[in-house]
Order: structure tokens, then sequence, then C-alpha cells
């Protein structure tokens, strides 16, 4: 049986950005040539407005390093589940679809985030569990807005399911899945999130099959996925200690999610989102260039 292509690729997170105008992160010229220069060929662009906006300008910028894009990706805009906040979002996101598609990707990552804790004080902002009007608003928009991507730019939308949002637990994306319209949302299965919120990756692709479009690979360290959950800590307190670890040292098993991907036989983007945090302009690269190592030793990535 021929195995599935998976395609390896990484994004500015894994280089300490989150933001577009965080004057401590690495600059975005730096960021891909050390991304091109430790050998990957993948690029989901990471937050609107950190790499050049200007589709030519980027395309020449990727060319000349032999990068392609995977996908967009939206954050920063986390109503979904709030009546009245659909018009805003969708706007907000038009610009990221725009650029998305010019590049030639069919993708795009929408993550909602902030969640409902502040993630350096670890105060709730809003209630923990949405109730069943909310979770009504945040299906219909969520079908809506993939819907949109798809009708108005050839896009897949990708929901990313996150800690310390509405949808992070195992039960939370069942439900997501079931309810959404097929057509128009698919998953951004993140094995490290759902690591953190108690689930295994392999059993989800295996119990969901058709609805996983895009992988976001990482690895959590357990012991203190343990203290966050001890100790009540927001998921952004829980990164500052570092529980976003550098595979091997991790979990998923790296392994078993391969096995699960092959086993599907679909062709994925599989991109390396390794909540690097503080920004240490020492670290990305060389985590980078072993968990790239790592990752094609495990066979994602192994073809063109």
């Amino acid at each position: 049986m021929t195995r599935p292509n998976l395609r390896l690729g990484s994004c500015p997170d894994s280089w300490g950005v989150w933001f577009a105008d965080d004057p401590r992160q690495t600059p975005w010229q730096r960021f891909l040539d050390e991304l091109s220069g430790v050998g990957y060929e993948w690029l989901e662009l990471g937050p609107y407005g950190y790499l050049p906006t200007d589709p030519a300008r980027l395309a020449d910028e990727l060319a000349s390093r032999n990068l392609r894009v995977s996908g967009g990706t939206m954050h920063g805009y986390s109503g979904l589940h709030r009546a009245g906040e659909f018009a805003e979002i969708l706007s907000k996101t038009r610009p990221v679809a725009e650029l998305t598609a010019a590049l030639g990707a069919h993708d795009l990552v929408f993550v909602p985030v902030p969640g409902y804790r502040d993630d350096v004080t670890g105060a709730y902002l809003e209630p923990g569990t949405l109730d069943d009007d909310g979770w009504k608003t945040l299906i219909r928009s969520t079908s809506d807005l993939g819907r949109a991507l798809a009708e108005e730019y050839g896009l897949r939308l990708q929901f990313h399911h996150h800690a310390d949002s509405y949808v992070e637990t195992r039960p939370q994306i069942d439900r997501l899945l079931a309810e959404t319209d097929p057509r128009f949302v698919s998953l951004c299965l993140d094995t490290g999130h759902l690591a953190y919120g108690g689930g295994e990756a392999a059993h989800l692709i295996e119990d969901h099959p058709d609805r996983i479009g895009y992988l976001h690979i990482k690895q959590m360290d357990p012991a203190i996925i343990t203290r966050a959950r001890g100790e009540d800590l927001a998921f952004g307190q829980a990164v500052a200690l570092g529980v976003s670890c550098e595979p091997p040292a991790g979990v998923p098993e790296i392994p078993s999610v391969v096995r699960a991907l092959d086993k599907r036989g679909t062709d994925t983007f599989v991109i390396v989102e390794q909540d690097m945090y503080p920004v240490d302009f020492d670290i990305p690269a060389g985590v980078a260039a072993r968990t790239r190592s790592y990752l094609r030793d495990c066979g994602i990535g192994v073809r063109a």
C-alpha cells in the first residue's frame, strides 16, 4: 500500500512569534532564512502582518528560499460563540484569506484565541464552559465562516481546538465535528493541545478520519500538564513553564500518530508548531532542525 504524503512544515510560532508587531520577536527575514536553512519546504503564514502582506512581494521572498505555503493563519478573534461578533470576525478574516489564496494554498487555520483565561495572570475572563445558546452560536458561526471561505476564496476552514477555549477536550471536539457542516469545516488537529486536554491524537484520527484536514504537531511535558491541572494554571502560564517541549520528550508518542495517519491514507500537511517561550534568539533554529530530523525519522516529510 502506498503511504500518504505527510508534508512537513513549520510556522512562525515555533520561532516565538505569536503577534505581528512584538518588537522582541525574531525578525521575519531571519525566520524565513532559518526555516529554509534547516530544511523545511512548507510554511504556515502565522499572524497576519508578521510576514509581508503584499502577495507579490511575499511570493518572491518565499521563492528565493524555496518555500511554499501550506495555509494561512487567523487568530486574535475568539468570539464565534458570541452573538453579534460574526461580521467583525469575517471582516478580519478576509485579508488573511485573500493572501492565503493568492499564494496558492487551500487551507485557513482558525485559532480561537484569546481564550476564556488571561495567559499571564490566569484570571478567568469568561466562564469556563458554554451554555447551550453559546454552543449553538459557535456551531452556526463556524459553519458560516467555513462556507464563506469556501465559496468566496476556495479555502477550507481548519478549526484549531485550543487549550482554555471552548473546544479543547475530546467531548467538545466530537460535538463540534458532529454539529458543524462537514462540507465547510474540518479540524486542525493539534497533537499537543489535545494531549494537554487529556485526549489522544491517534484515537481522534481513527474516529474522525474524514474530518481532520490538517495537523499541528508538537508534544507536551506530562509533568507540567499535571502541575498545570493541580495548580489551576492558565495555558499561557504552562507554556511559560515549558509545557511545549522538544520531541521526543513529551506526549503524545509521535509514532502512534504517524501510524494512524498512514492507516487513514490521506495526504496531509503536518506543521510543527512549538510554543517557544520566552523568546530566546539562540533557540528556535536549533530546536527546529532537531525536530525536523526526528519527525522525518518517524516518517513525516519523507516524500516530496
